[in-house]
């Protein structure tokens, strides 16, 4: 069985501003820093096999500090990319209640496939081993909801640098 640890980038810039970043690359607070500083130490002791992360900078960034320990490199993988939200990216959050979701954001079909693409990629890829992945918090839910067999709507959203574990 491969046990993966899934994680979700260390707070951001427009995490704290409440712009939806979707497929931007994103820029790490001090305090996100801090935040996956404290999951590296937290799990310096397991014993990886990899540390995938999205190829967005803000998981990047996250992994290349949780590896510190592990001397793995960080393999990247546009299937944990963050939800596009086409025409939503960059605007404030808060603003956005209400309005028509315009054509260009993601189906939740293809984010749900890709999510199912990704479970499937680590199992194949390191089967019966411990993996170590960072994304975001739209993209872990739908990792999550394919996983369990659940909405999306059913699983709690992951704060910054959360840690969950599911055996694959």
């Amino acid at each position: 069985m491969t046990t993966l640890y899934l994680v979700r980038h260390g707070e951001t810039v427009d995490n704290v501003n409440q712009i939806m970043q979707g497929q931007t690359q994103g820029k790490l607070t001090e305090n996100g820093i801090r935040q996956a500083q404290e999951v590296r130490d937290q799990l310096a002791s397991e014993d990886f096999s990899a540390i995938i992360s999205s190829d967005l900078k803000r998981s990047v960034d996250t992994a290349k500090i949780i590896a510190e320990p592990h001397d793995l490199e960080v393999v990247q993988t546009p299937l944990l990319r963050e939800r596009d939200w086409g025409g939503f990216t960059g605007r404030f959050i808060p603003e956005l209640k209400g309005e028509v979701w315009p054509d260009d954001i993601e189906t939740l079909e293809n984010l749900l496939s890709r999510a199912g693409e990704f479970i499937a990629f680590v199992k194949k890829t390191y089967p019966g081993k411990k993996v170590l992945a960072v994304g975001h918090g739209i993209v872990n839910k739908a990792v999550q909801a394919v996983y369990y067999g659940k909405q999306m709507h059913e699983v709690q959203r992951m704060t910054n640098a959360e840690v969950r574990i599911l055996e694959l």
